[in-house]
């Protein structure tokens, strides 16, 4: 599952999930389990793969990809629609994000300016 930023607004990310696998508690809650580098090495249903494609100081705008989230079995009905774990986690790792406004002072003091110009090469 690729997961995009939906807002239409511009936000400075100051935090992001790191990538690897991840579980999922009872409660919905998450936490960042090991690091790994491969999709394959998901094990468990409580278990999925991240992959961080945005990281602190780029930027989220709408449709900006934000991760990979990759899970054992499916993600999708088959009339297309995301299935109830497939939103827990996606709301889970959504959470994991970490953002403000150009023009926001962060806890550094430091004021978020949105550059002009500036683009991510991977």
């Amino acid at each position: 599952m690729v997961i995009k930023y939906t807002t239409d607004d511009v936000q400075r990310v100051t935090d992001a999930p790191r990538s690897g696998i991840w579980r999922m508690r009872d409660d919905g809650s998450i936490y960042f389990w090991r690091m790994d580098t491969h999709r394959r090495y998901v094990e468990k249903d409580n278990e999925a793969f991240f992959l961080r494609i945005t990281r602190p100081g780029d930027w989220f705008y709408e449709g900006a990809d934000m991760g990979i989230l990759v899970m054992r079995g499916r993600m999708m009905t088959d009339d297309f629609q995301l299935t109830e774990r497939s939103k827990k986690w996606l709301a889970a790792i959504r959470s994991q994000f970490k953002s403000m406004a150009p023009g926001a002072h962060g806890t550094n003091g430091h004021e978020h300016l949105l550059e002009i110009g500036g683009f991510k090469m991977m």
